[in-house]
């Protein structure tokens, strides 16, 4: 079952307080996902702790609930000009 681009930003937020996150369906279908993750959380830490933190955020739906979701985490600073506020 798809599952709604909402639903993922609540997760991550649910892990991850202070993100900002932006998810984009990439083919329309809600299976396929590209999401940009913005946190403090992931200062200092290697890109996979990064990917760590967003994937326990998600409780066990990727992979289930959730087929594909290519994944960016930044800092705010190192955010892309069109993520900052």
């Amino acid at each position: 079952m798809p599952m709604a681009a909402s639903d993922i930003e609540a997760l991550i937020r649910s892990g991850i307080p202070d993100a900002k996150v932006i998810i984009e369906d990439l083919r329309g279908d809600g299976d396929h996902y590209a999401a940009l993750v913005i946190s403090e959380a992931f200062r200092g830490k290697s890109r996979v702790a990064q990917h760590q933190l967003v994937y326990a955020a998600m409780q066990g739906k990727m992979g289930g609930e959730l087929h594909a979701m290519v994944l960016q985490t930044v800092t705010p600073e190192n955010a892309p000009d069109y993520a900052k506020d």
